[in-house]
C-alpha cells in the first residue's frame, strides 16, 4: 500500500516519548544521545515522534523494515539534511560525497567508484600490510617496557598513513598525528554544536570562540589538501589512484574539469571516510578480544595457521573467516556510524506511520544491532552470528554498519580489506591487554568513539 491510497491526515503518527514542552529532548540528546534514543525505543517502540526543541520535532525509526523503505525502496524521498544543523558540517566537508545529493552526488560517486574496485583494492593491500609492519618496532618496544598506549591514536595514525598512500599516493606519516588531532577536535565539537539549538546562530558569528576554533582547524586541513592537489598537478601526470581520477574528470556537458574547491571537498571527504571507520573498528575489535580471551585465542589460531609467520596478503582474506566474523560482530556492537539522518522531502508512510513533508528522520543502527527481537543475547560478543548459516535467516537490513541502498558506503570494500589485513598482522605478533580497572565507555561523536580514548597494553606473543 502506498501513501497515496489513504490521505496522510488519517495515517497514525508514531507514539511520542515524554519530553519537556519547551526544551524538548535537546538537553538529553546532547548529554547522552544513545541513551536518549534507547529511551525513545523503550517508551514508544521502534518508531517514535519526539520533540527536539520547542516546536521542532523529529522521527526515530530503528526497525529493519523502516530502513529498507527509507534507504532503498523510496530512497529518493529521503535525502541528506538541508536542515540548518547539517550546515554546521559544511565548512569541513563542503559538497563532497558525504553531503551531496541528486545529480552531483551521482556524478561524483560514479567518478570515484573505479578507485574502489576489487583490482584497485588488491593493489592497496600491499600498502596496508607494509604500513602495519613499519609500526611493529615501536609497538615491540612499548610491549617490552610494559607501557600502556593510546591504542586508538596509534591505529588512527596508521590508517591515516594508509589512506594517504593508498588513495592519494601521498606520504602522511609526518602529518598523521596533527591531522588526526584536528579531525578529533572537529568531530567532538561538531556533535556538540549539532545538538545545541543555540549553535545555529553562534556558528554564524565569526568571532565566536567555537567558530574561530573551527575556522582555524579547517584552515590547517585546507593547507594540507591544497598542497596535495598542487603537487599532483605540478607533476604533470594525474596517476591512476583516486586523486588522479578526480583530476582527470571532465563534466559530460561542458568538458570542464573539477574546480579547486570541489576537488578539495572530495579529497577531504574521502580522507576522513578512508580512515575513520577502520580506526574505530580496529580499536573496538582489539578491546573486544581483550575482554573475551576465548575469542582472541580462536582468532590467533586462525591467523597462525593461515600465515605461518609471514605478513598477510589480499589472497589470505578468504581464509581468515573467523577473523572477519569477529570484525563483523564488533561492528554489530560498536558501529562507527551509529546513527544517520535523512530529510523526508514529501509526506510518506513508514511502517504504517505517517510522516509529513520536511520531516527530520533519524535512523540508529546501534540500537537496531542490539534489538532483542532480532538478536539472541544481543549484548554478548559472539562472532558465530556471522557464520553463513546464521546470516541466511537474518533480515538483510538488520545489520547495516556501512549503511544500505544506493548510498551504501563507497569505501566498504576498502575498509573491510584494511581491517582484516591489519587485524591479522597485529594479532599474529601481539596481544592487546586491557589495564586493570578499565572499562570502555561510549562517546558518540559524529562517529562512535571510546570516551577518553582506548588505553591498551601491547604484549608480545
Amino acid at each position: 500500500m502506498t501513501s497515496a491510497v489513504v490521505p496522510m491526515k488519517r495515517r497514525p503518527v508514531p507514539p511520542s516519548p515524554r519530553a519537556n514542552r519547551f526544551f524538548g529532548t535537546a538537553n538529553r540528546l546532547r548529554r547522552d544521545p544513545l541513551g536518549c534514543m534507547q529511551e525513545f525505543v523503550d517508551e514508544a517502540g521502534t518508531a517514535s515522534k519526539y520533540r527536539f526543541f520547542a516546536h521542532m520535532w523529529g522521527y526515530l525509526f530503528v526497525h529493519p523494515d523502516h530502513y529498507q523503505h527509507i534507504l532503498q525502496d523510496n530512497f529518493k524521498n529521503f535525502t541528506k539534511l538541508p536542515h540548518p544543523t547539517f550546515l554546521l558540517l559544511y565548512p569541513l566537508v563542503g559538497k563532497g560525497l558525504l553531503s551531496n545529493d541528486g545529480e552531483l552526488w551521482l556524478r561524483q560517486r560514479r567518478l570515484a567508484q573505479p578507485a574502489f574496485h576489487r583490482t584497485q583494492i588488491q593493489e592497496m593491500g600491499r600498502i596496508m600490510t607494509a604500513a602495519s609492519e613499519r609500526r611493529f618496532a615501536r609497538w615491540e618496544q612499548a610491549a617490552r617496557a610494559g607501557e600502556v598506549v593510546a591504542f586508538d591514536r596509534e591505529v588512527m595514525e596508521l590508517t591515516l598513513e594508509i589512506a594517504g598512500k593508498a588513495l592519494f599516493s601521498v606520504d602522511l606519516t609526518g602529518e598523521a598525528r596533527e591531522v588526526g588531532d584536528v579531525f578529533g577536535r572537529l568531530n567532538e565539537l561538531f556533535v556538540k554544536l549539532v545538538v545545541s539549538p543555540a549553535s545555529l546562530y553562534t556558528m554564524r558569528v565569526p568571532f565566536w570562540p567555537s567558530t574561530r576554533r573551527v575556522t582555524r582547524d579547517i584552515g590547517r586541513l585546507d593547507r594540507l589538501i591544497y598542497s596535495m592537489i598542487d603537487q599532483r598537478r605540478s607533476s604533470g601526470t594525474p596517476g591512476n589512484d583516486l586523486m588522479g581520477m578526480l583530476l582527470s574528470a571532465r563534466d559530460e556537458e561542458t568538458g570542464e574539469s573539477m574546480d579547486e574547491k570541489q576537488l578539495r571537498d572530495e579529497v577531504i571527504t574521502l580522507l576522513i571516510a578512508g580512515h575513520e571507520t577502520t580506526t574505530l573498528l580496529l580499536t573496538w575489535f582489539f578491546y573486544c578480544l581483550g575482554r573475551y580471551p576465548e575469542i582472541e585465542a580462536k582468532v590467533q589460531d586462525e591467523v597462525d595457521r593461515t600465515l605461518n609467520g609471514r605478513m598477510p596478503t589480499f589472497e589470505d582474506i578468504p581464509k581468515l573467516v573467523f577473523t572477519r566474523q569477529a570484525l563483523d560482530e564488533t561492528m554489530r556492537l560498536y558501529p562507527p556510524a551509529y546513527a544517520m539522518s535523512r530529510w523526508g522531502n514529501q509526506a510518506d508512510v513508514i511502517g504504517g506511520f505517517g510522516t509529513p513533508a520536511n520531516a527530520v528522520i533519524t535512523l540508529c543502527p546501534f540500537i537496531t544491532h542490539r534489538l532483542p527481537e532480532l538478536w539472541s543475547r544481543p549484548l554478548a560478543f559472539d562472532p558465530e552470528r556471522f557464520n553463513p548459516a546464521s546470516k541466511s535467516d537474518r533480515h538483510r537490513f538488520a545489520y547495516i554498519p556501512f549503511g544500505a541502498g544506493p548510498r551504501q558506503c563507497i569505501g566498504e570494500g576498502f575498509a573491510l580489506t584494511e581491517s582484516v589485513l591489519v587485524a591479522a598482522a597485529i594479532a599474529q605478533r601481539f596481544r592487546l591487554r586491557i589495564p586493570d580497572g578499565y572499562a570502555a565507555q561510549l562517546d558518540p561523536q559524529i562517529t562512535l568513539h571510546p570516551k577518553g580514548g582506548m588505553p591498551l597494553r601491547f604484549e608480545l606473543r
